[in-house]
């Protein structure tokens, strides 16, 4: 700095005064001009910045305090958003390679299937389990339309004994408004009365039988059958992976093919497991679903027959007694609660 305050100083053109003497700078001014020419040469102030080498040096060694806390948070901020990429490319990877697995398994299946249907493919059968699922299936269908034909005799048989209270309600009504028929209105009154209170006890048996079907057939069939029908897809997957390790096996046993057979073999073995245990599964159930329904439906037959047997035979105390075997409790008379039939 004090060389390049000199090398001006020498230059510097020396003032004359007004007599035509030269006259010197004095020592405060001197200092003035150098300060002024400092300020102005050096650095902003409102900038700190970390120096190498003299003052007055060049630039390459300056590195500005700003700069310095804007790269450290843009490496923060590009380590941050490193990570997030990553993260989202390793589930991107995963996601992908979920897909390509259910692709080439739904492939291999879509070709056994094809391959069974048209009679090219072997299937792997088990008689005795597979005619027990068709037992099944058609019982199922056999206890639907009996649901469906109990129903219906609900709605018709509910309408009937509402027929049957409106026209004891008239009966009452005329024999209170017609003097000289009062005892035959009367007695027809109390008949269709009568008939209405054993009519709501049969309907509360009847709709007892009904639930209890349904329930059979839409929660305790309908879960085995969901267990039949993840046996079947276990089968197909079976069949589709054994048939792709007896397709390498015939190959040529260069070092790829013996790759890709270790492979199918290991896959054959996962699927034959799976396909094993869903088939002891579906033996089970099928054999549980069968005493479950032998008891049920003894239970449900017995109560239909007493229940309708004694109403038509006009024993209000059996039919009342039916009932009562079965835990069975009915509104109570002039109740405002929904009817049987609204409560399906």
């Amino acid at each position: 700095m004090s060389e390049g305050i000199m090398s001006k100083a020498a230059t510097m053109e020396i003032p004359i005064n007004s007599n035509g003497v030269s006259g010197t700078l004095n020592e405060d001014e001197s200092l003035e001009q150098d300060l002024q020419q400092v300020m102005v040469s050096g650095p902003n102030l409102n900038e700190t910045s970390i120096v190498s080498g003299g003052y007055g040096g060049t630039t390459e060694g300056i590195i500005p305090t700003s700069s310095l806390k804007g790269s450290i948070s843009q490496q923060g901020s590009a380590h941050a958003a490193l990570s997030s990429e990553e993260l989202s490319r390793g589930l991107a990877v995963e996601k992908f390679d979920l897909m390509k697995k259910w692709g080439i398994n739904t492939y291999k299946c879509t070709k056994q299937l094809i391959s069974e249907r048209f009679g090219r493919g072997s299937r792997t059968v088990d008689l005795e389990l597979e005619t027990q699922i068709e037992l099944l299936r058609d019982t199922k269908r056999k206890y639907e339309g009996v649901l469906q034909l109990a129903r219906a005799l609900t709605a018709h048989f509910y309408s009937l004994v509402q027929t049957q209270r409106a026209l004891g309600d008239a009966f009452s009504d005329l024999s209170q408004k017609s003097p000289e028929l009062q005892e035959e209105f009367g007695y027809n009154a109390e008949t269709q009365k009568l008939l209405c209170k054993n009519g709501e006890t049969l309907l509360g048996a009847v709709n007892f039988f009904v639930s209890s079907i349904n329930t059979l057939i839409n929660k305790t069939m309908e879960d085995t059958l969901m267990t039949v029908k993840q046996y079947e897809t276990a089968r197909l997957e079976y069949d589709a992976y054994r048939a792709d390790l007896e397709e390498l096996s015939l190959g040529p046993r260069d070092a790829v093919t013996l790759c890709r057979m270790e492979i199918a073999q290991q896959n054959f073995q996962t699927h034959r497991g799976k396909y094993e245990k869903l088939r002891g599964d579906v033996t089970i159930k099928l054999r549980f679903l069968q005493e479950n329904k032998v008891k049920v439906m003894h239970k449900q037959l017995l109560l239909f027959h007493n229940a309708v047997s004694s109403y038509f035979a006009g024993n209000q105390q059996q039919l009342e007694a039916s009932l009562q075997q079965f835990n069975i409790k009915l509104h109570s008379a002039g109740s405002e609660k929904p009817s049987w039939l609204e409560e399906q």
